[in-house]
């Protein structure tokens, strides 16, 4: 969890560096970083990870970064096309007119309004770094032990002894399709909570479409009395 959480807050933060630069800026500048990224998304995820693991050596640091350059990159593509899509807004306009700065315009203009597919991005991000951290765990890539993971205890000793002691596989793979399992829950219902086309309608979680029925159910029985 430690490192599903700290992981997927680089890697969004990376994200964010990336997309708004190169969305807002665009031109060259945005022609050379996404022909950077499309470079670093070429390279399979499991053998780039495996490698930047062997090269600078194993442990929880080093795996957090490794993790955060991963997933940071591939991310920024939807913070790009969402700054692509705000700077051709009428106030981001408006504030180019009247002279704001660039960096007026990120902070108080496109940031906030990119809130909502940033926590969407942030949520779905800790589900994957989860499972690609148990994955190089469990294949001795990982965070060398002492230190628990889950992926390390269904290696090593774990798959020796799985069919004598079966409860040294099971409640680890447990626990960690359970935590998988609940953020993907999670950041399915805040995507459905932070999305404007479901906030305030007949949604998942729509309260005013709810009560627009109760009005009409109330409605309907006052005529019929």
């Amino acid at each position: 969890m430690i490192i599903g959480l700290a992981a997927s807050a680089g890697a969004t933060l990376l994200s964010l560096i990336i997309g708004i630069l190169s969305g807002y800026i665009g031109g060259k500048f945005d022609l050379v970083m996404q022909r950077i990224v499309d470079a670093w998304m070429c390279f399979p995820g499991l053998i780039l990870l495996i490698v930047l693991m062997s090269v600078i050596g194993m442990g929880m640091i080093q795996i957090i970064v490794v993790l955060s350059l991963r997933w940071g990159f591939s991310g920024s593509r939807i913070i790009r096309g969402a700054v692509m899509s705000l700077k051709e807004n009428v106030y981001i306009q408006a504030s180019v007119a009247i002279g704001c700065s660039t960096s007026r315009i990120l902070i108080r203009h496109i940031l906030p309004n990119l809130m909502a597919p940033t926590i969407i991005l942030f949520t779905t991000r800790v589900p994957d770094i989860i499972i690609t951290e148990a994955a190089l765990s469990f294949l001795g890539f990982g965070i060398p032990p002492p230190t628990p993971t889950w992926g390390g205890m269904l290696s090593g000793s774990a798959r020796q002894y799985m069919l004598r002691a079966p409860w040294m596989v099971i409640w680890p793979g447990v626990a960690l399709s359970t935590v998988v399992y609940g953020i993907n829950m999670f950041g399915d219902a805040l995507r459905d909570l932070l999305d404007p086309k479901l906030r305030g309608g007949s949604g998942r979680y729509g309260i005013r479409g709810k009560k627009l029925l109760k009005k009409l159910k109330l409605s309907e029985a006052s005529t019929k009395i």
